[in-house]
C-alpha cells in the first residue's frame, strides 16, 4: 500500500542529485576581479589581449587566481581587493596608452569563485541583485525637445525631397525649433502642397497666411504624432542601451523605462562609476557620406595638402586616412536591418543593408548620379568619428543594398552588430547616481541569509516538536525545496535581490503548510481508528486535492504579479511562482518518499510516530509518539 516503485526513488535521488549540483556554486562567493572590454565599437577583445592582460599583470608583479575570456571580454580573478586596484592600474597602462582615446575599458567587478569543474558543467550561482551584490544605479534624463527638433529636421528634409518630386516650386523651407516653414510664390502651388501634406505628412498639422506677395506655409508636428515621437525615443534610447552594454558582458542590467521620459540603468556588479559612465557613453551614431575623389582630397590622403573646402578628414581601422564629404546622405535612423552573408557570385562576406523608404529614394537617387565612386560608412562615438568601410558603388542602389570587400566572416559580423545597434534617438543626461558597495551587499546578503536561515530552523524545530518522526520528515522535505529552490533559480540565472529572498523565506511557510495539512489527516484518519498503514494512504491522498487547489490560487496571484509587476515586484514574484512549484514536489512526492521507505516495509505496523492522537470522544489519548513499530 505504502509503497513506491524503484523508478519514483530514482525520480528523488536525480532531483538531489542535479538540485546539489546547481545549488552548490552559490556556496563559494565572489572574488574582485578586472574586466576589459571594449572601449570602441570598433574595437575588439580576443584571445591576443588575454595574453597582453597576463603580460602586465606578470610584469606588476602580481598572480591572478584565474583569467577568462568569454568572447565579449577577459576578466582577472585576485584574491583581494588590493591587487585588484594594483592590476587595474598595470592593465591600464598597457593596453591604453593614450587616455583621451581609450580603447578599451577596464572597470572593477566581481566574478563567481566556482570552481573550473563546475563551470565546464554549466553550473553557475544565481546572479544578484544591485542590493546584494553591488553596483552603480543610473536615472537618465531623456531631451524630448531634443527628439523632437530632429524629428522637425528630418521632416523637413522629406518635404524638400516631395515638393521636387512633384515639381512644385516654393520660395525656401526654414525650420525655427520644431515649426517648418515653406514658402510659395501663388496660391495653386499653395493649394497642391496642402493636398501633398494631407496625404503624405500625416503627422503634421499645416496653417497657411498671405505674407506680403508669397503665401507661408507653417507646419507643426500634431500633439498626438508628439507624444508617439516621445515615446518611441525612449524604447530606441533602451534598446540602444541594451544593445552597447549586453555586449560589454555585464551580468543581468537593469534597463527599464520610468516615468515618461526616464530611464533607470543597474550594473550589478560594476564598482566603478566613471567606467559605468563610459559603458553608456558608448552610444555610437552611423552616418554615410561620398568620399571626396578630387585630386585635392588624394593628396590630403597622403598627408601632402590641406583637406579641401566642404570635406572631412578620417581614419580607418587600418590607419589609413579617407576624405570624406561633409554632406550625409543618411543616418543610422534610416537602417532599418543589417545581417551578415555571403556573396553568391564569390563567396566573400558581405552584409546585406535594408533602409526605410525614405532612405531607399535617397540612395537610389545618390547612387545613379554617383556611380563607380565610393561611399563611407562613418561611425562616430563620444564625438569621434571612424571609417568602418568605404566600398564602390557597384550599380543603383535601393531599399536592400550590400557592403562586400576586403572583410573577413568576423569582421562581417562585426559591422553588422554595430550598424544594427543603431544611435540614440535623443540624447541623454544623467540627473541621479549612485554606487553600493560590496560591504552593503554582503550585508544585505548576510541578513536575507538569516532571516531564512532562522526561519527554517524555528518551523523545522516546531514541526519536530509537534509531530515526532512525521515533523523530521516535513522538516526534511522543506529543506529539498529550499534546494530545489535555488538550484532552479540558478539554472534559469536568475537575478536575486532582497525581495527575492523575502519571497524565500515566505516559500518555506508556504511550503510547510501542505505538510501541516497531509499530517492532520493523518491524525484525523488514525482517530477514526483506521489502521496506521491506511491512515498513512489515506493521509496524503485526500490531503492533495486541498494542496493542489490551495497551491494553484496562490500560484495564480503570483502569476499576476509576475506579469503587471516590476522592478522588486517582479524579483518577488518569480521566487514565489518556483516556490510554490518546488513546495508541491518536495512536501507532497519527496515527503511521501520517505515516510514510505521508513514504514512501507513493515507489514504489522501498530503505531506510527506523529505526536498525540486525541480521541474525539474524550474517552483517552493514544500517546502514538513512543509506541512499538512492528
Amino acid at each position: 500500500m505504502n509503497r513506491y516503485p524503484v523508478w519514483k526513488y530514482a525520480i528523488i535521488v536525480i532531483a538531489l542529485v542535479v538540485g546539489a549540483l546547481y545549488t552548490l556554486p552559490n556556496f563559494f562567493g565572489e572574488a574582485p576581479a578586472v574586466q576589459v572590454s571594449a572601449g570602441k565599437a570598433t574595437a575588439r577583445v580576443d584571445t591576443g589581449t588575454q595574453t597582453r592582460i597576463e603580460e602586465a599583470i606578470k610584469g606588476a608583479g602580481l598572480k591572478a587566481d584565474l583569467i577568462t575570456f568569454d568572447g565579449n571580454s577577459v576578466k582577472a580573478r585576485f584574491d583581494s581587493t588590493d591587487n585588484q586596484l594594483k592590476a587595474k592600474d598595470a592593465i591600464q597602462k598597457a593596453l591604453i596608452p593614450d587616455p583621451t582615446d581609450p580603447a578599451y575599458v577596464v572597470a572593477l567587478n566581481l566574478v563567481p569563485r566556482s570552481p573550473a569543474w563546475l563551470s565546464a558543467l554549466h553550473a553557475s550561482p544565481m546572479y544578484l541583485g544591485l542590493d546584494l551584490r553591488g553596483g552603480v544605479h543610473f536615472m537618465l534624463q531623456v531631451d524630448m525637445q531634443a527628439a523632437l527638433n530632429k524629428k522637425a529636421e528630418s521632416l523637413s528634409g522629406d518635404i524638400r525631397s516631395v515638393l521636387r518630386e512633384k515639381n512644385l516650386r516654393h520660395g525656401g523651407i526654414s525650420r525655427n525649433g520644431q515649426i517648418i516653414e515653406v514658402r510659395f510664390r501663388d496660391p495653386a502651388t499653395l493649394d497642391a502642397a496642402k493636398k501633398v501634406f494631407q496625404e503624405q505628412f500625416g503627422e503634421l498639422q499645416t496653417v497657411d497666411v498671405p505674407e506680403g506677395a508669397e503665401y507661408k506655409l507653417t507646419a507643426t508636428i500634431r500633439p498626438e504624432a508628439a507624444r508617439k515621437i516621445q515615446e518611441q525615443a525612449v524604447k530606441q534610447n533602451i534598446t540602444t542601451l541594451h544593445n552597447r552594454i549586453n555586449e560589454l558582458g555585464v551580468a543581468e542590467p537593469v534597463i527599464q523605462q520610468q516615468g515618461l521620459d526616464r530611464i533607470v540603468v543597474q550594473l550589478p556588479g560594476v564598482q566603478d562609476t566613471a567606467k559605468a559612465k563610459d559603458i553608456l557613453g558608448r552610444t555610437a551614431t552611423l552616418e554615410m557620406r561620398l568620399v571626396d575623389e578630387s585630386a585635392e582630397a588624394r593628396e590630403a590622403e597622403g598627408g601632402r595638402g590641406p583637406v579641401p573646402f566642404g570635406a572631412e578628414r578620417y581614419m580607418q581601422r587600418d590607419g589609413r586616412a579617407v576624405i570624406v564629404k561633409k554632406q550625409v546622405i543618411i543616418t543610422g535612423d534610416s537602417l532599418t536591418d543589417a545581417q551578415p552573408g555571403f556573396d553568391s557570385q564569390n563567396q566573400q562576406p558581405k552584409v546585406d543593408l535594408t533602409v526605410d523608404a525614405k532612405g531607399g529614394r535617397i540612395m537610389r537617387d545618390v547612387s545613379r548620379e554617383n556611380m563607380k565612386k565610393r561611399m563611407a560608412i562613418l561611425l562616430f562615438e563620444k564625438g569621434k568619428g571612424e571609417v568602418l568601410t568605404a566600398p564602390v558603388i557597384q550599380g543603383e542602389l535601393g531599399n536592400r543594398f550590400q557592403i562586400s570587400g576586403s572583410m573577413t566572416v568576423v569582421e562581417a559580423n562585426d559591422l553588422a552588430l554595430l550598424l544594427r545597434a543603431g544611435s540614440l534617438a535623443a540624447p541623454m543626461e544623467i540627473i541621479e547616481e549612485r554606487t553600493i558597495g560590496p560591504s552593503l551587499g554582503a550585508e544585505n546578503i548576510a541578513k536575507g541569509f538569516n532571516s531564512v536561515t532562522w526561519g527554517f530552523l524555528v518551523i523545522v524545530a516546531f514541526m519536530a516538536a509537534y509531530y515526532m518522526l512525521f515533523g523530521l520528515f516535513s522538516g526534511i522535505a522543506l529543506a529539498v525545496n529550499l534546494l530545489l529552490l535555488v538550484a532552479i533559480l540558478s539554472m534559469l540565472q536568475a537575478t536575486l535581490t532582497l525581495p527575492g529572498m523575502a519571497a524565500m523565506a515566505l516559500a518555506l511557510g508556504m511550503a510547510i503548510d501542505s505538510n501541516v495539512l497531509i499530517n492532520e489527516r493523518v491524525r484525523e484518519e488514525l482517530r477514526n481508528g483506521v489502521s496506521p498503514q491506511a491512515a498513512i494512504h489515506a493521509g496524503y491522498d485526500r490531503a492533495w486535492a486541498t494542496i493542489f487547489d490551495s497551491n494553484i490560487t496562490t500560484l495564480i496571484a503570483g502569476l499576476a504579479l509576475l506579469a503587471f509587476g516590476s522592478g522588486p515586484v517582479r524579483g518577488f514574484a518569480v521566487v514565489h511562482c518556483i516556490g510554490i512549484l518546488t513546495s508541491m514536489f518536495s512536501a507532497v512526492f519527496f515527503s511521501r518518499g520517505l515516510v514510505n521507505l521508513w514504514y512501507g516495509q513493515k507489514k504489522k505496523l501498530k503505531t506510527v510516530s506523529i505526536g498525540t492522537v486525541w480521541r474525539p470522544d474524550g474517552a483517552g489519548t493514544v500517546a502514538a509518539a513512543n509506541g512499538n513499530e512492528k
